[in-house]
């Protein structure tokens, strides 16, 4: 991409604004501007062919990219900035409706995505929560979205191996230069992420999660190509891979880590202040500060322990709250037996909620999903739960994750709510929906706003009763606890980032104002230091979209469908706040209108 010449640029803005006799300018502005965001996205999936990938393209199964260097960062923003420059020489004159939408988003993102070029997140390629290094080794167990069907699948994931080797020479360099101008990690994550590495970079290929396709390789492959696959991936993990792995673990633990910072705070870095104001922006896209979503934290932590003190006196416990989450934390009547027994019961909760969904829904997805367990490498410091989508065909089913490695932080009063955030109303809903759009252009179908996917997965936890769960109490205070923890990492996120926290006092906040187990609350204090911003957007988010369908119930009275509703939040896609609530406004305006007009 940045090997596309500046006279092509130019070329392409004259263009766009020649004379009528030209058959371009007759064109619409919504036409020249579908041509601009395909364009766009092509070349956004050749330079990250993983999301392609993901989304179940298989041009660039054999390609991966490396976002750790300069020369990725370079391509990243001169596409960014030739199709800026391509939309606004379009414009939006004589744009309406979805279209307009479109031309908005589409700039807007592009200005953001420039604005955040001053901040160097190259230089931290990897952490506890996320990296190449662990993504490659998902895609790598023949679980994830790289297809391991035929002959060519092998050979594609072989030559993509090849691209990690060089991602990982890339990413130490980058760590390198990230020591020399004081952007480090903190080192109580760089702890965490060096046992990661070990347990995948295995001295046996065929121990290593790399060979779960070898053992499972479709028996109508050739006795020939079975054989050479074997020695190539053999050869390949034993001598490149696996030994790049054990190469990242070493310089982490011998010559990163005594450089890396005691502090935990996003501040402590060069620009760090303006860096996290631009996270807060980006992920809650609002205009929201530090100190006021603090605050707004600690009013919602407030209320939810009144709710929560309510459960405690209906269930007839006789201590204080805080032996009530004790309590909730040792007593084994909350823990699943077994991993299996907890999948097994997701798998039934799934069949559950399904039945109910169409009391409140007119829309639903194509596309299935599966409950799976999160696997073994990754357990110890991924998230309690998490959804992957499914592929944009939908013939590969979404996944929603349940971590077993510690049942305990597990507990099955949590299972309603975590059933309706990550699958169905919730990620797995609105994804597959959004990518089921196909009169949208695909940098929408398949983009997205944290506020907006996380902000509605937990509005469908908060529609929970509405739909017929939580009727028992404690699946209900499973719902509150979920609802505590939102509304903690709104105070510990900005407490840690801009007020001085330190770990352990947004341990103790976190201990003080709920039941989660001590794993648990580690690894979410430990997630916000290396993600910052990002936690913040959940509780936002369902905070906007609760007060919408508020506002639209108090204008439409008795003309408020709630099924009408969910569907005008989900049929345009992910889009920022601000955007959905003039969307909504709209809605509301057009209903209102065709009422009087009968």
């Amino acid at each position: 991409m940045k090997r596309t010449p500046t006279m092509l640029l130019v070329s392409v803005i004259t263009a766009l604004a020649a004379c009528a006799t030209n058959p371009v300018a007759n064109q619409s502005s919504s036409s020249l501007l579908r041509q601009v965001y395909e364009d766009f996205f092509e070349e956004q999936l050749r330079l990250s062919p993983l999301s392609a990938t993901y989304l179940g393209d298989e041009r660039y199964n054999d390609r991966l990219e490396n976002p750790a260097t300069v020369e990725f960062e370079r391509a990243a923003l001169d596409i960014d900035r030739r199709y800026l420059a391509r939309a606004r020489a379009v414009g939006f004159k004589d744009l309406q409706g979805p279209d307009r939408i479109s031309f908005d988003v589409f700039v807007s993102e592009r200005e953001q995505s420039l604005a955040g070029a001053r901040y160097p997140e190259r230089l931290l390629p990897i952490d506890q929560m996320d990296s190449m290094a662990s993504t490659i080794a998902v895609l790598g167990s023949g679980a994830s979205a790289q297809p391991f069907r035929t002959v060519l699948d092998y050979d594609n994931f072989l030559k993509r191996l090849g691209g990690f080797v060089t991602w990982s020479d890339s990413a130490i360099a980058a760590m390198r230069e990230g020591m020399r101008r004081g952007v480090v990690q903190p080192r109580v994550l760089m702890l965490k992420t060096v046992p990661q590495l070990r347990e995948i970079g295995v001295a046996d290929a065929r121990a290593s999660v790399f060979w779960q396709p070898l053992k499972a390789m479709p028996q109508s492959f050739s006795a020939a190509d079975q054989a050479r696959l074997e020695l190539a991936y053999a050869d390949a993990l034993s001598n490149k891979v696996l030994p790049a792995y054990r190469k990242l673990a070493d310089f982490i633990e011998n010559e990163y880590l005594p450089a890396t910072r005691v502090s935990v705070a996003w501040s402590a870095l060069p620009e760090g202040e303006a860096w996290y104001n631009f996270r807060i922006a980006r992920q809650t896209t609002t205009q929201m500060t530090a100190n006021e979503i603090h605050q707004v934290g600690l009013t919602e932590v407030a209320r939810i322990r009144s709710d929560m003190e309510q459960v405690r006196q209906q269930v007839g416990f006789s201590g204080d709250l805080r032996s009530f989450f004790r309590f909730l934390q040792s007593d084994q009547r909350f823990v699943a037996p077994n991993a299996d027994k907890l999948l097994d019961d997701y798998r039934a909760l799934k069949a559950r909620i399904a039945a109910l969904l169409p009391a409140m829904f007119a829309d639903f997805p194509k596309a299935d999903y599966e409950v799976r367990a999160v696997e073994p490498f990754r357990a110890r410091s991924a998230p309690g739960a998490s959804y992957q989508p499914s592929s944009a065909d939908g013939k590969r089913p979404g996944i929603f994750y349940i971590n077993t490695y510690n049942l305990s932080a597990q507990p099955i009063f949590g299972m309603e709510t975590l059933s309706l955030h990550e699958a169905a109303p919730g990620h797995h809903f609105q994804i597959s929906i959004q990518q089921e759009l196909t009169d949208l252009p695909r940098f929408r179908r398949f983009g997205g706003y944290t506020a907006y996917a996380e902000g509605w997965a937990l509005y469908c936890e908060s529609i929970g009763k509405e739909l017929g769960l939580f009727k028992d109490p404690y699946q209900w205070y499973g719902r509150l606890s979920d609802e505590m923890l939102r509304a903690m990492r709104l105070v510990v996120d900005t407490g840690i980032h801009a007020k001085g926290w330190s770990r352990e006092q947004a341990i103790q906040f976190m201990s003080d104002n709920s039941s989660m187990a001590a794993s648990d609350i580690e690894a979410e204090v430990e997630r916000y230091i290396a993600w910052p911003g990002q936690a913040l957007s959940y509780k936002v988010g369902q905070l906007r979209m609760t007060a919408m369908r508020a506002h639209a119930q108090k204008l439409l009275g008795q003309k408020f469908d709630i099924k009408a509703f969910h569907s005008q939040m989900l049929r345009d896609g992910s889009l920022p706040l601000d955007v959905l609530e003039a969307k909504i406004d709209r809605w509301i305006a057009n209903v209102n209108a065709q009422s009087s007009s009968r």
